[in-house]
């Protein structure tokens, strides 16, 4: 099962975060084989941290929320909130097998959250080349959509927002977003 997690950070923890830096990366190294794609996000400076995205394939609920609780940022209180949603990798590739390659261009995290019907339940064929991960947020069953998240390359944040359509979501945001793990 593939899960979308969404670490926020809490208001000056930079300092923790930076502390723990081996601690965190240590931790990730032993998902390296169920990780889809990781990566922090940015303030709009695109140099603060603002948070950190990991889309993992795990065999089930418990062990998604023990993947994010059990984190060591998460334990250290680095973080204000989780998002922990089931995800479907509608592009059936992991970050590190996107054509585009690590650099080159702005990357952005979008979230769509609404309730009702699903929406961009497709990948977005005129997108398709920009698209890192794509999919859609469903509920802990798997039977009803709650959003979508993609990590895309774009121009700039408006241009990332346009992979989703905006009048089927109640909020969209976008995050500056970067290619994770160890170089």
């Amino acid at each position: 099962m593939e899960f979308f997690c969404y670490h926020r950070d809490r208001p000056g923890s930079l300092p923790l975060r930076e502390e723990l830096g081996e601690a965190h990366w240590a931790y990730m190294d032993r998902y390296e084989a169920e990780l889809i794609a990781r990566g922090p996000t940015f303030a709009d400076d695109g140099e603060t941290p603002t948070g950190s995205v990991h889309i993992v394939d795990l065999p089930d609920a418990a062990a998604a929320r023990a993947f994010v609780f059990d984190e060591p940022n998460y334990q250290a209180g680095a973080y204000r909130d989780v998002l922990v949603r089931r995800w479907r990798n509608l592009l059936g590739r992991t970050m590190w097998e996107f054509p585009g390659g690590r650099t080159g261009g702005k990357r952005y995290l979008v979230l769509g959250l609404g309730p009702g019907d699903g929406a961009d339940l497709d990948v977005p064929g005129a997108r398709q080349d920009e698209l890192i991960a794509y999919g859609p947020l469903l509920s802990d069953d798997g039977a009803v959509w709650v959003g979508t998240a993609a990590l895309v390359r774009a121009a700039d944040a408006g241009a990332a927002r346009a992979v989703l359509t905006p009048e089927r979501y109640a909020a969209i945001e976008v995050h500056d977003w970067e290619f994770g793990g160890r170089r």
